[in-house]
C-alpha cells in the first residue's frame, strides 16, 4: 500500500466521541502498517509510491524563515500573550501539502518562532470553528485527531530527525526517525525529549457542536541541549545556521450526530503545511522550509540562499530516478548513463557533472558544489537519500 494507506488503515473505525484504542494496539498496527507501506514502495504496479515522484516535487521552492532572538523567556502555555512574540513575524499561511494546483485550505494555518540560550519556541495559530479532540494519552497516533506538526532535521541530510504532533487536548506524540519511512522502517516511538514545554489554549469551548468556534493556539519551548543525542550542530545555532523545519496541520472533516463531533465517512484527511512537499507525505525532508537563526535585530539580516540547493537537487534527481530504475530492474543503476540522467550541468552551480559509484550495500552519487566564493565542495547522496558533505 502507498506510505498514505497505513494512515486509512489505522483511522478505520477511529471517530471523535469514540474511545480510543488501546496503545498498544494503536502502536502495533501503526508499526506493522507502515512496514507495509516501506516494503511496497518500490511496486510500481501496486502503489505509484516511485513513478513520477520527483517530477511533482522538483519545481516546489522550499520557504524560508529568519528565526529571531526572544527578548524574554516565553512560557508556553499556548495563550500568545508573551511580548517577546511581537519581535516575531507570522509565517505565510500554510497550503495543501500537494503545492500548485491544490485547494485552498478552509482554513487559516501559520506560525511563528523565536530562539534564546534555553528554547526554540514555536507558536501556532488555527481558525476552527468547531474544535475538537478525543486523544489523551501520550505518544498515542495523534493525527487520528485535528492536530499540529513540527519536524525538525538539524544537520539537513533527510536523517535523524524528530516529529512532534499535538492535538487541542495538548495531548503530544514526539518521536524520532532514523531516516524516511520510504528508506526502512526506523521510527522510535519511545523517544520522547527530555525537557519539552507545550500548551494549547482554545478560543471557543472544546468539544461542544452547539457553539462556533474561533480556533485554537499551540506553543512549544523545545530545549537545546535535548537535541545534542541527535545532531552535532551547535546548540543553540550559531549566528546565520539554518536548520531544515517543516510544519502540518491534519484536519479532518466532520458532522454532529447524537451531539457528538463524527468524522465524515469515507473522507480523506486534509493536509496543510507551511512547506509543500509535492506529494501527501511529510517525511521528505529535502523538500522542508529552511529556518536560519540571527541575533540580529528585525530589519538588520536576511535571508541567505542555501548555496548547495542546486546540487542537492542534482543528487535527489539521481536518487529518485534510483528509486525508480530499481523498482523495474531489481537492481541499482552502475553508471550515469544506464540511469538515463541528463549529462548537462549549470556550471555557476556545479564544478563537475554528477558521478556514480557502485557500493556493497547500494551507491553514492557525488556532486561537486561550487560555492559562491568560487570554491568547490563535494556532495553525496545514497541509497538510503542520507545527504551530506566532506
Amino acid at each position: 500500500m502507498c506510505l498514505q494507506g497505513f494512515r486509512d488503515e489505522i483511522q478505520a473505525g477511529q471517530q471523535p466521541g469514540f474511545r480510543s484504542k488501546p496503545r498498544a494496539v494503536k502502536l502495533r498496527a501503526w508499526i506493522i502498517l507502515t512496514a507495509g507501506a516501506v516494503l511496497s514502495a518500490g511496486t510500481a504496479d501496486t502503489c505509484a509510491a516511485n513513478i513520477g515522484e520527483w517530477d511533482r516535487m522538483k519545481h516546489i521552492t522550499p520557504r524560508s524563515y529568519l528565526c529571531f532572538r526572544a527578548s524574554e523567556p516565553i512560557h508556553a502555555d499556548g495563550a500568545l500573550n508573551d511580548r517577546a512574540w511581537a519581535a516575531a513575524a507570522w509565517s505565510d499561511p500554510f497550503v495543501d501539502i500537494i503545492g500548485e494546483g491544490a485547494a485552498r485550505p478552509r482554513f487559516r494555518t501559520r506560525m511563528k518562532m523565536l530562539w534564546d540560550d534555553e528554547y526554540l519556541y514555536i507558536a501556532a495559530e488555527m481558525e476552527e470553528p468547531h474544535v475538537w479532540g478525543t486523544i489523551t494519552q501520550r505518544d498515542a497516533v495523534i493525527f487520528q485527531d485535528n492536530d499540529f506538526e513540527i519536524f525538525i532535521d538539524p544537520d539537513a541530510d533527510s536523517h535523524r530527525y524528530a516529529e512532534f504532533e499535538i492535538n487541542a487536548l495538548n495531548t503530544l506524540w514526539d518521536l524520532f526517525l532514523e531516516r524516511p519511512y520510504k528508506d526502512g522502517v526506523s521510527a522510535r516511538n519511545e523517544w520522547d525529549l527530555p525537557g519539552i514545554l507545550h500548551g494549547v489554549q482554545v478560543q471557543g469551548s472544546l468539544n461542544n457542536p452547539k457553539d462556533r468556534d474561533r480556533g485554537w493556539t499551540v506553543e512549544f519551548a523545545l530545549p537545546w541541549k535535548s537535541f545534542s543525542d541527535i545532531t552535532t550542530q551547535a546548540l543553540p545555532p550559531n549566528e546565520g545556521d539554518q536548520w531544515r523545519i517543516n510544519f502540518s496541520r491534519v484536519e479532518w472533516k466532520v458532522r454532529v450526530e447524537d451531539g457528538q463531533y463524527v468524522k465524515v465517512p469515507n473522507r480523506r484527511e486534509d493536509n496543510w503545511v507551511w512547506s509543500p512537499q509535492g506529494l501527501v507525505d511529510m517525511h521528505r525532508p529535502e523538500k522542508w522550509g529552511y529556518v536560519q537563526f540571527t541575533s540580529f535585530a528585525p530589519g538588520k539580516v536576511r535571508l541567505v540562499p542555501d548555496p548547495s540547493a542546486y546540487g542537492r537537487s542534482y543528487l535527489h534527481q539521481a536518487y529518485y530516478a534510483q528509486r525508480e530504475f530499481k523498482s523495474h530492474y531489481k537492481r541499482y543503476a552502475f553508471t550515469i548513463d544506464e540511469l538515463g540522467l541528463d549529462k548537462e550541468f549549470n556550471p555557476r552551480h556545479l564544478a563537475w557533472p554528477l558521478t556514480l559509484q557502485h557500493t556493497a550495500d547500494g551507491y553514492r552519487a557525488t556532486a561537486e558544489i561550487r560555492l559562491p566564493n568560487g570554491e568547490s565542495q563535494k556532495w553525496f547522496i545514497r541509497q538510503d537519500g542520507k545527504v551530506w558533505s566532506e
